[in-house]
């Protein structure tokens, strides 16, 4: 049982306006209770300086399928323009799935966002490869790793032979031994390691020479 014999019971009363709340008037009141009310009343401020899209509710489908049916189409779109070898035209078509995908409202599944990133992220290196564009490609590229990392062996591979052709080699290596951990027994992970070895040998024997 708790130790305390009595309470007093103490109207509080609520502004119209403010919506604060306060001892009625003429009532004694403790410091105690004051600094309640004040904690009180400044949690009720805070909770009404939250950014807007915090207060609306997610609606009943959590994911809009025009979005994803708009985001696929810019996707193939990118696609069909790379097999045409109009790689700066995929390039847009990718860069403007990548802003769809990217302002997805916070309520829809963040692993549907990872999804469709890394997979535009990998297709824009890839043209950006052909464009010999290799630090945008090396970014897009790692991108597509930090979205997701196991599985996505064509975006370790492409970052790797990006590093390789800036002539940062042991980057490479160390950046295509960490995509080998991920993804297991990567034939094209393999012989890209085995190709950046033979170049740091022969880079070695000429500081030997």
């Amino acid at each position: 049982m708790s130790d305390l014999e009595a309470f007093d019971f103490i109207p509080l009363q609520i502004d119209s306006k403010s919506k604060a709340i306060s001892a009625a008037p003429n009532i004694p009141t403790s410091r105690a209770l004051e600094n309640e009310l004040a904690a009180l009343n400044a949690l009720h401020r805070s909770l009404h300086t939250l950014e807007a899209p915090h207060l609306v509710p997610p609606p009943p489908v959590p994911v809009n399928p025009k979005r994803s049916a708009n985001l696929n189409k810019l996707r193939e779109s990118g696609n069909a323009e790379y097999r045409k070898q109009r790689y700066a035209e995929a390039i847009k078509f990718y860069s403007l799935g990548l802003q769809m995908a990217l302002t997805r409202p916070a309520w829809e599944p963040s692993q549907l966002v990872r999804e469709e990133v890394h997979a535009l992220y990998s297709n824009r290196a890839q043209a950006h490869m052909q464009l010999s564009n290799w630090p945008e490609a090396a970014v897009d590229a790692e991108a597509s790793v930090e979205a997701k990392r196991q599985g996505n062996a064509k975006a370790w591979f492409r970052r790797g032979r990006c590093l390789v052709e800036m002539g940062r080699l042991a980057e490479a290596r160390e950046w295509v031994a960490r995509g080998l951990e991920f993804e297991g027994e990567e034939k094209e992970l393999i012989e890209l390691l085995k190709e950046i070895d033979g170049k740091l040998e022969e880079e070695k024997g000429r500081r030997d020479a």
